[in-house]
């Protein structure tokens, strides 16, 4: 199986911002113990970043037919970006939703996602662990 994980924006600051919510590992090397543990397991796996919505959008689009499935973290996107929404309702491609922190544990604006009833289901909470539950769920 092929995977792809993208990540939204601001999260290329991860290991900088807000460490006690992000921790203080970089993305790169978040992806690169993803990147491994996905290998262990028989699978591939894609990175994408970007802070630009209409990237995240075409890039969705272009995971069909090309991945088995999309672990999507979209950051701030998520509580209002309709675009981002409607590229994942036009793939089938299955799309878990992933944040590293407990969204509803925070404030009140980050507790309603535009995106998840267009998942397939939502991990959050578990730091980078969360991404390695969302590429798992594929597989189990």
């Amino acid at each position: 199986m092929k995977f792809l994980v993208i990540n939204g924006v601001n999260l290329a600051r991860t290991g900088k911002r807000e460490r006690g919510v992000y921790g203080a590992e970089s993305l790169e090397e978040v992806n690169s113990q993803l990147s491994a543990f996905v290998k262990a397991h028989g699978h591939d796996v894609d990175f994408f970043q970007s802070d630009v919505e209409g990237e995240l959008c075409a890039r969705l689009g272009q995971a069909e037919g090309n991945y088995d499935g999309v672990v999507l973290n979209a950051g701030a996107y998520t509580h209002y970006s309709y675009a981002i929404r409607d590229a994942i309702a036009g793939i089938s491609v299955p799309v878990v939703e992933v944040h590293m922190s407990n969204v509803y544990a925070r404030e009140d604006f980050r507790k309603h996602s535009v995106l998840t009833e267009v998942c397939k289901g939502e991990v959050l909470g578990f730091g980078k662990k969360s991404y390695q539950l969302a590429l798992e769920s594929f597989w189990l």
